[in-house]
Order: C-alpha cells, then structure tokens, then sequence
C-alpha cells in the first residue's frame, strides 16, 4: 500500500511544473559552486577550538540614538564608523550569513551558509526559493524562530522599515508559509540569482516581541535578539556592553564554531578621533583601525610600540574598496551639466593632497568599484562593449575610444593647461569670467557649499576650495553635526559631499539604491548625486540579471565607465590594506582576504587570566 505523499510536497507538485528541477542544499552560490561541503564543521581561516572568555574593549566613532537599525529615524551604532568590522552588534540574526552585513564571508566572493535556515531549496529557473529553519533556532527569551516570525520580518520592513528595504526586495511577488519551519518566497520573474543571496541576508525579527511595539520609533532597549551576543548595559550615545550568551542555540553550528570568543564586550563612542587615539595610548581598548594615513606615518612612536605590547599591522586585503569621493548633486541646476561637472573634477589636485598630506599613502581612484574586477579599465571589449554599443548616441563618443583618466600633476599645483581646459568646459556651459567671478548669463555667480560631519576632512578640502577661487568659483566648507548632517543628506540639501559608498564582492541591489532614477526622490535613499540615466538604468537591470559571473563583470564594468564619463563624482582616493593596531594580548588563525576577521580573534590564556 502506498503512504499518501506529505502536504508540503503536494503543494510544491500544484505550485510548480512537473519539469522544474528542484535543489536543496546547506548553502547558496550565486554563480558556481560552493566551497565548504555539506557536513563542513568550520571555516578555515578560524581556530575551532579557540578559548572562550575574557572582555574585549573597543571604540566606536561618533554616537548613537537608537538601538533599532532598521528604520529610517536615527543613528544606531553599527552606523558609526568601523562598527561592522567588529563583528559584534545589535545586528538581528538572517537566514543565512556569507553575504551582507551581519557575518560576511572571509574566502568566498558570492556564497552563503545556513544559520537560522538549516537548508534552502530553490527551482532552476531562481523564480522561487524555499528556506527550511532549525527547529532549535531560538530568540533569548526562549521562544523558537519559526516561519511567522521570517514573514513577519519582511512585511515589517517592507512596510516601516527603512527604504532600502523597499528596494531590496521589492522583486518578492508573495511569501508562503508552508509550515511551522518552511518559508517560501516567489518572485515575481524568474532567473533572479542575486535575490536568493539577498533574502538569505534578512534579518529575523521576533514577532511576539514587536507585534505591540512602535517599529519607527527610537530607542534606548535594546531589542529581542537571537545571536551570541545581547546588550546588557546602555548609557546612551555613550557606551554599551555586549554579554555572550552562554546557551546560545547556535553556537556549535559550522558557520560560528571559532568565532565570538569574549566573554564581554565593552564599546566607547568618541566624537572626536584625536581624543579616541589617545585613549588608545593610554590602554583604554584594545583595537584601533586607522584611516587617517599622517596619523599611520607618524604617530605610533610611542612606549607600548615600543615595548611590543602593542602591534602595529598592515594587512593587505582582496575586498572591494567603497566608492570615496566628492559627490555633486545633480539636482542642483548648476551641477546638472556634466561639462561643470568634469570641470570641477579637473580642479582636485590628488597629487599635491596624497604627496603634503597623506605622505604617499593612497592610490588615486579610478572607478566607483576600486580594488575589484568591476572595475572598467582599458577600452570596452567583448560582453561589455556589446552593452554598451546601442547606447552610442546617447553616451561620450569618448567613451569608446579612450580609456577614462583623470589629470595627474606633479604635485606642486594645477597646471595652466589643466586650468584653461577647466575653464573653457565651464564656458561651453554658460559660465564665464566677470572679472574674478564666474558668472552665468543672468550674472548670477557660481558658488557651492561642501557638506562636512568630521573636521578633519577640513584641511585636506580647503586646498580644494583655494584652487576653485583660482578659476573664480566661490567654493566654501561647513561643517555640521551629526544629526544636521544626516537631515540633510536624507533630504538631499546640500551642493556636494564627500561620501563613500559600500562595494560588496557580488554588487547587486544596493547599485540600484546608489544609482537607479527611482531613488532620486525617495528621502533617504543613497542615490546622493541625483543620477537619472536610462543608460544606467538599463546597465542596473543587466547587473541584477547576469546569470554568470563573467556576465556580471561585463555590466559592472560597463556600469562604472558610464558612471565615471558622466563625472558623478570627483574620485578620491583608497587602500588596499587594513591599517590596524591592537594590544599584543590577542591571537588569530590567519586574517582572510575578503573581511578582517575580528570576530574569530580570541584572548590568549595569560590574558585571560588577568
């Protein structure tokens, strides 16, 4: 006799054609083939049996004024500068970790494993994909994770959660849940690789918890969690403390086996980063990550170098840099021209700021996507080139027939002929010397405003400001608080900004918030320079629709040429290595190329028996 077939399968036979091939692993490759197997017990680049215990002292940047990071209203502290790179936050646990903030991958580009999801399944077309949860996955107060609480996630933060929410995963046609631990999202068209990565990134909420609760509003407890750590301790905008969890439900599974070591983590938020520096010296944490390059050069001369008890590294690194530079807003009519653009872009001299004031440190960048293959280099060829050849008409000829560059001085100052070049593009765009002003038809002079939160950015920009009064441009720095700062930016009001934009390994959704026409209005999206290019446009949806690696690069790269030739941006300038200082009471496996890796360091017994 026959056994009837369980009502899960009878519903995937009515949902799905008989054809359709079916997949179910522990893991998610975007493109290829996962590297860890399934019964894998630990990553390589950690120490399974790393020793738990001791406190783990760290500093953040800045200050925050809410513990939910998910919503549009406030700051919570993994938005402070270097937060992310500890590991170790307020962050929700997702489905699956490799891909997105909360546990990025240390050796793989585009590959995700389960965490709360023990397996996820998915058809072969990517129009589906079905996430089984472990049924000893539990928030700390207890209550299991189950299938209400992922589709409670996603309406809550499609609904009231932050815009880019609403963008991620605006593709979900509808989620099912098929029982107590099986998830089901549809798509709304098939061939959606990327979309699989970035439903395994979404955070779990508990819906007990936040079902009578304000979503939007800031606050000051910390909410229910279901990671390693939870915050036990607040003093507001100042200091938290994190507590690992000793009967984490997770800590024996393959993707945390070596990883959050510290008994306690202590986090102090300075404003100010020579002050934190100092507190640096005088032992009051344990871990600097240094982007000020004078700084790097030359202020570790002091005693605990000295004496080795504290280590001075430089690590190189293969993850894609963050987009850095002076972004203008197009929105703004007298940046809406692209010759203004190129020509203000003209007047940055790189040379002169990397030689004076950051002693040879930087490389200059020359694309949105530095230290990665995305990067468009040379002239357009293959795949790309066939992306971009029906555009011919509505891009730069130039585009086709010159590499991009920017002007490289010696650095001793901007040239006369770079000058008259910069000159003669402002007057093919109506702007005109009137004695020692630019002026436009209606004699309206040509003036902007850069918007800045951190002082130091002052006197590397104020040479740049000097060099725009050279050509009769009235070009002035103001500096903001942090909370003005981010209403402003939300609202889109300011002329230019010095930003960065987060890459990733496998750039996908978030290009869309940074450059798609949708979001120029949208308050608060990241689309800060105001793009609005069916081009560009029409390379995004390319991007989230290669079905290969190499067909990703090909609309990556012709993404970044056509975002470059329409000077955007004035690139700045990255690394490709950690600047990082730490007290010599810490012991690592190795650091791996694609994340620092903090999260799998662990006290050394002499320390922990302090």
């Amino acid at each position: 006799m026959k056994r009837p077939l369980p009502l899960f399968l009878i519903s995937l036979a009515l949902s799905f054609p008989a054809c359709a091939t079916i997949s179910e692993s522990h893991g998610y490759a975007q493109f290829g083939t996962l590297k860890y197997p399934t019964r894998f017990t630990h990553f390589d680049w950690v120490n399974p049996q790393a020793p738990k215990g001791g406190t783990l002292r760290l500093m953040a940047f800045g200050t925050f004024d809410t513990l939910n990071p998910y919503t549009f209203k406030g700051t919570s502290p993994v938005a402070t500068a270097n937060f992310l790179q500890y590991g170790i936050n307020e962050l929700n646990e997702p489905l699956m970790v490799g891909t997105g903030q909360y546990a990025p991958s240390g050796d793989e580009p585009a590959s995700s494993y389960g965490l709360i999801a023990q397996s996820v399944e998915y058809s072969e077309d990517r129009s589906w994909v079905v996430f089984n949860l472990r049924p000893e996955a539990r928030f700390h107060d207890g209550h299991p994770i189950t299938a209400r609480d992922v589709a409670f996630s996603y309406r809550l933060l499609l609904k009231e959660g932050h815009p880019r929410y609403r963008t991620s995963l605006q593709e979900v046609q509808r989620v099912d849940i098929l029982n107590p631990l099986r998830i089901r999202f549809v798509f709304k068209r098939a061939g959606n690789p990327l979309l699989i990565l970035r439903l395994g990134e979404l955070p779990v909420l508990p819906q007990h918890y936040w079902k009578d609760r304000d979503f939007k509003a800031t606050t000051f407890q910390a909410p229910l969690g279901s990671g390693p750590y939870r915050i036990t301790q607040v003093s507001p905008g100042r200091q938290l403390l994190f507590e690992r969890v000793k009967d984490y439900w997770g800590k024996d599974l393959p993707v945390n086996r070596g990883k959050y070591n510290y008994d306690r983590v202590e986090v102090e938020f300075y404003r100010d980063s020579d002050v934190a520096f100092e507190a640096f010296k005088a032992g009051e944490f344990d871990i600097y990550i240094e982007h000020q390059a004078k700084n790097w050069a030359n202020g570790y001369n002091f005693p605990a170098v000295r004496r080795a008890e504290v280590v001075k590294a430089q690590i190189e690194h293969q993850i894609p840099t963050q987009t850095q530079g002076l972004f203008m807003n197009t929105r703004r009519a007298a940046f809406a021209d692209a010759k203004v653009r190129e020509a203000l872009g003209l007047m940055f001299d790189f040379e002169w700021t990397n030689r004076t004031l950051f002693s040879g440190a930087y490389k200059r960048a020359m694309s949105f996507y530095p230290n990665s293959e995305f990067a468009a280099t040379g002239l357009p060829v293959g795949h790309e080139w066939l992306l971009l050849s029906p555009y011919r008409e509505q891009l730069p000829a130039k585009l086709f027939t010159a590499p991009f560059s920017l002007p490289q001085t010696d650095g001793r100052g901007i040239p006369r002929d770079t000058l008259r070049q910069a000159l003669g593009l402002l007057a093919e765009a109506g702007w005109k010397l009137n004695g020692q002003r630019l002026q436009n038809a209606a004699g309206q002079p040509l003036r902007l405003e850069i918007l800045l939160v951190n002082p130091n950015l002052e006197r590397i920009l104020q040479p740049y400001t000097e060099n725009l009064a050279s050509i009769g441009i009235d070009a002035r720095l103001r500096t903001v608080d942090r909370a003005q700062y981010k209403q402003r930016l939300d609202q889109f009001d300011f002329d230019m900004i010095l930003m960065t934009l987060d890459q990733t390994l496998s750039p996908g959704l978030e290009q869309w918030q940074y450059f798609h026409s949708s979001q120029v209005k949208v308050k608060g999206s990241k689309n800060y320079a105001g793009v609005a290019n069916p081009v560009v446009d029409h390379l995004l949806e390319q991007l989230l629709a290669a079905q290969s690696r190499d067909a990703q690069i090909a609309a990556g790269k012709a993404l970044d040429r056509v975002l470059l030739w329409q000077h955007y941006i004035i690139p700045n300038w990255y690394i490709n290595y950690h600047r990082l200082a730490y007290r010599n009471r810490f012991a690592f496996v190795t650091t791996p190329p694609y994340t620092l890796g903090l999260n799998a360091w662990w006290l050394k017994t002499s320390e922990k028996a302090q």
